[in-house]
């Protein structure tokens, strides 16, 4: 059991509460001022010190920062008279861990420690009991015929268990939630396979909001005069990721509606954001700009246009009226240029920020030893993608706006999924090399591994040539050729990938921020 120091000059009040502690299994030791209790903490161990703050000598609050000066990690909880405002201030900005006032009853202070020293184990078997009660309702929510809206709703779910097994000490239960989000990919598969080809249809009446119709509906829908909109597109989040940094970036932002929409196939930058920008399916991007569009095998960037298919979409709705900018960061130096213009955007109606991070982070993870040892699962990947924001030249700026009236749009453009099993497929040399997508002529593969558009206008994609058709792999599988296989198979395995029809892929977040 966990031993107790508790500083108070008025010892003789204190008999009951400790022998109370001690009945409880806890050890109390009890030191009447403050260098007696730096003395004591000096050469024995303590778990948590409960400390006043009137006391002779040194004050409570010098004791706090001396015990902190020695040990920052120490629990301290404040037990005091004084209710003014600016001690608690204090008290809390020196990292308290609670504030207590007197009188104080036993249970009170019990229920401190207990917050404090039983906290991980407490919230651990509440997860694991609350995850058992969920189950059931999960799994009959998946097999029941869910709907795209239902589809997105039972995601934010599973990315909710996610998270919440990080507070778990239970490897079994976080084993049972895997293979339920794994049997909620693979009925997600059939879904898509089922729907897509009618959701891009021309004219198609129950698609949900899809790439090329997210500006339409929840870009422009924001527009209001006097207050600037931001659009902000963080490339490759994933659902989970922003519910990583959702707690960092609310403390400067209200979240005013928190959405989803499903990126188009491939799940993958070149056709899922020059969708967006253009508002149009690829097919279609393609024939109004033949010389802006590339295919994936042309050399240079395939995202180099993205402002002037955003300038036509403008024109094509009927708002070029409105003044607006487009920034891409892609580099420190060009993140840096955006924190030292911000003030310059808001005298815009709309102002178009894309931030490349995390699409070069899943890529740099899968070349980079030293990353796959720091992002080795998703929540790894959540800690790095939360590290990121924290410190990066896009908070930076966003909080420097944070006090005007304004509102933003942040959003993705695609997800991604760890892969895990590897799938053979034979193509000719002009089969594109991307393992999650492939496209290209006499295609041999298992039909099981992968969703097949033998036409690719029937998905709305570009056909690179005469007979040319489109797989996308399935779950968490990835496309290899059969040459070198079990090199491929081995380098690929475990990295994180996108292109591809999962729900990590496809259903991505859209969120309206708004000043405080």
């Amino acid at each position: 059991m966990a031993n107790i120091l508790w500083v108070d000059d008025e010892v003789e009040s204190l008999r009951s509460q400790v022998k109370f502690l001690e009945g409880k299994g806890y050890t109390v030791a009890v030191k009447s001022n403050g260098h007696d209790a730096l003395d004591y903490l000096s050469s024995h161990p303590v778990d948590v010190v409960l400390l006043d703050e009137t006391m002779p000598g040194i004050t409570g609050l010098e004791t706090l920062s001396r015990i902190k000066e020695m040990n920052s990690a120490l629990p301290v909880v404040m037990v005091t008279k004084n209710e003014t405002e600016n001690l608690m201030e204090e008290a809390i900005g020196s990292q308290i861990s609670d504030y207590l006032i007197k009188p104080v009853n036993p249970n009170q202070v019990l229920l401190s420690l207990k917050k404090i020293l039983d906290n991980k184990r407490l919230v651990s078997e509440k997860t694991t009991t609350n995850y058992q009660q969920e189950f059931r309702n999960l799994f009959m929510a998946l097999n029941s015929n869910p709907n795209a809206q239902e589809w997105m709703e039972l995601y934010r779910k599973l990315v909710y268990w996610e998270m919440e097994m990080d507070k778990s000490d239970s490897p079994e239960m976080r084993e049972v939630f895997q293979t339920q989000k794994e049997e909620a990919n693979t009925e997600f598969f059939k879904f898509v396979q089922r729907n897509y080809i009618n959701w891009v249809k021309p004219g198609a009446t129950n698609a949900p909001v899809l790439s090329h119709t997210l500006f339409e509906h929840h870009v422009l829908p924001h527009l209001e005069k006097d207050t600037p909109l931001f659009f902000v597109l963080i490339d490759n989040l994933r659902l989970d990721q922003w519910k990583a940094i959702q707690p960092i970036i609310s403390e400067y932002f209200r979240v005013k509606t928190e959405d989803s929409f499903y990126s188009i196939l491939p799940t993958a930058t070149h056709y899922a954001r020059n969708a967006i920008f253009a508002g149009m399916l690829p097919a279609d991007i393609q024939k109004h700009f033949p010389d802006k569009w590339k295919q994936d095998d042309d050399e240079g960037s395939k995202n180099q246009f993205e402002e002037d298919f955003l300038a036509s979409q403008l024109k094509r709705v009927r708002r070029q009226e409105i003044k607006y900018s487009y920034t891409k960061i892609l580099n420190h130096d060009a993140g840096q240029r955006l924190v030292s213009g911000i003030h310059n955007l808001l005298d815009n109606d709309l102002n178009v920020i894309v931030y490349n991070f995390i699409d070069m982070l899943s890529h740099a993870r899968t070349e980079m030893e030293v990353l796959k040892e720091l992002a080795n699962d998703e929540r790894s990947y959540r800690s790095i993608t939360q590290s990121w924001f924290t410190h990066s030249p896009l908070f930076e700026a966003l909080k420097k706006i944070a006090d005007k009236k304004i509102r933003i749009v942040l959003a993705t453009d695609h997800g991604s999924i760890r892969v895990k099993r590897p799938a053979k497929v034979v193509g000719d040399r002009q089969t594109t090399a991307n393992i999650r997508y492939k496209h290209g002529r006499n295609l041999n593969y298992d039909s099981k591994d992968v969703l097949e558009i033998r036409n690719p206008r029937d998905g709305g994609l570009p056909s690179p040539s005469i007979s040319s058709s489109y797989i996308f792999a399935r779950e968490d599988t990835y496309l290899c050729y059969p040459n070198n296989y079990n090199h491929y198979a081995n380098y690929y395995r475990n990295s994180f990938q996108h292109g591809g029809v999962s729900l990590e892929e496809m259903i991505t977040p859209v969120i309206v921020l708004e000043s405080k």
